[in-house]
């Protein structure tokens, strides 16, 4: 099977360097026609240039390829809407989304400042939340879309110093769970990208042999499994230095509690089995929670009935 993106049109954000910059070119490669999106900041993101995103379409161009660069700063949907439009301008359509652009600002929790911890959000979420919404519409009504958001193990697992970041990076979780649901019958695919890679981000937070290792290339190979034809739907592969894995979250099976023993004692007494993992389960959406709990419930009682029934049944034989 060969994965092939002819036809398509991606726009991939954050695409001048590192990450954006190689699913860009392979997505153009494999026959995509591409958006190269670029603010041209800096790592934390202040300044601004067009070069390394027009660089990268000349890349694409020469090599055969379409492409077209933008220098809308995420955060801004105004600007992203333009992007948007420039792309439906030029190719008719928008078929896949990669929300790769984002910024670092890291330093302890207690260190820094909400200025800091509000641009780092703006950039990861709202940045994803405005080209989602944009395109969103479009690929309901070519009913076909596919959005791959970017998260991180700081956000799934934590990482000192990156509250701001991984708090972000799970935030873009959420948004896609949702999306999900709300995407499903318009055939829209929401996926997640936990990438590990040696990158301008991360050039000064690991050694030179390591970050070798940690090429972007790696991490893209997994980047377009998630947005073709045949891409999952609500999956979260993690990726680096050619290592592929999948990251979901569980809940336990959990117990139930009568009216009667609802406190945090006997929440605390019953710890073992509110933390068996036996029969844990991953949710597919919040309801399924509440129907989990409800169900218990409705067991339990259904059982006291029963059983009130069979003692007095009990009581008039004897």
């Amino acid at each position: 099977m060969t994965i092939s993106f002819e036809g398509k049109v991606a726009i991939v954000t954050g695409a001048g360097n590192g990450l954006g910059r190689s699913h860009a070119l392979a997505l153009a490669k494999r026959g995509a026609k591409v958006v190269v999106n670029d603010l041209g900041g800096a790592r934390d993101g202040s300044g601004m240039s067009s070069e390394a995103s027009q660089a990268v379409v000349r890349l694409i161009e020469e090599n055969g390829g379409e492409a077209i660069s933008h220098g809308a700063n995420v955060a801004n949907f105004i600007e992203v809407q333009d992007m948007v439009q420039q792309a439906m301008d030029k190719w008719g359509r928008v078929d896949i989304l990669i929300n790769n652009a984002g910024i670092l600002r890291d330093k302890s929790f207690a260190k820094m400042s909400l200025d800091d911890f509000k641009l780092v959000m703006d950039v990861h979420v709202m940045g994803s939340v405005n080209c989602t919404k944009a395109v969103w519409d479009i690929m309901r009504d070519q009913n076909y879309g596919r959005i791959v958001m970017t998260t991180s193990s700081s956000g799934m697992y934590g990482n000192f110093g990156q509250s701001n970041y991984g708090a972000a990076k799970m935030a873009v979780l959420g948004l896609m769970n949702t999306l999900v649901l709300e995407g499903a019958k318009n055939n829209i695919r929401i996926n997640a990208l936990a990438p590990t890679a040696g990158t301008r981000m991360t050039e000064d937070l690991m050694p030179q042999n390591i970050a070798k290792m940690l090429s972007p290339e790696a991490v893209t190979a997994g980047m377009l499994t998630l947005c073709d034809d045949d891409a999952p739907n609500r999956f979260i592969l993690s990726a680096g230095a050619g290592g592929y894995a999948s990251a979901e979250m569980f809940e336990s099976d959990g117990i139930f509690l009568p009216g009667n023993e609802q406190s945090p004692e006997n929440v605390r007494a019953h710890w073992h089995d509110v933390t068996n993992t036996d029969n844990q389960a991953a949710l597919k959406s919040g309801v399924q929670q509440s129907e989990k709990f409800v169900g218990k419930a409705m067991a339990y009682f259904k059982y006291q009935q029963e059983k009130s029934q069979q003692e007095k049944s009990q009581q008039e034989e004897s």
